[in-house]
């Protein structure tokens, strides 16, 4: 159970890892869509790594880029949530990757929480190793 606890500007709560502060003002913690979008690019990635692991493919990194894309007519609704996938290593082939990305969506548990509701874009480059 997670325990959120007032201050002055938002709410914070404290986790084995350290505290987090969340706001609707930016200078006072994370902005709650900033959470959301971490949630699935995070997970994505992490079941991205795991998934080419697997198939043994050489990545020496991945760095994710997110676009969240709001509604201002509905009170900033979040619509899209856009993964773009920087993968670096050697011997990478795109097809391999492509199915790779399409089994993430599926097995990501915050993809599937938000499925319906927002958008997940997943596009990526790949980049040569060292």
């Amino acid at each position: 159970m997670l325990i959120f606890k007032m201050k002055e500007i938002g709410f914070y709560t404290e986790l084995p890892f350290g505290r987090l502060d969340v706001s609707g003002n930016e200078e006072a913690g994370f902005r709650p869509y900033q959470l959301m979008a971490a949630s699935v690019a995070v997970c994505s990635g992490g079941i991205l790594r795991t998934i080419l692991e697997k198939k043994r493919l050489q990545v020496e990194d991945i760095e994710i880029h997110t676009e969240v894309d709001r509604n201002p007519h509905e009170v900033n609704r979040i619509e899209t949530i856009h993964l773009h996938f920087i993968i670096k290593g050697n011997g990478l082939d795109e097809k391999q990757i492509e199915k790779a990305l399409e089994l993430v969506g599926k097995n990501c548990s915050m993809a599937q929480s938000v499925k319906g509701s927002i958008d997940i874009k997943e596009t990526f480059e790949l980049v040569n190793g060292e």
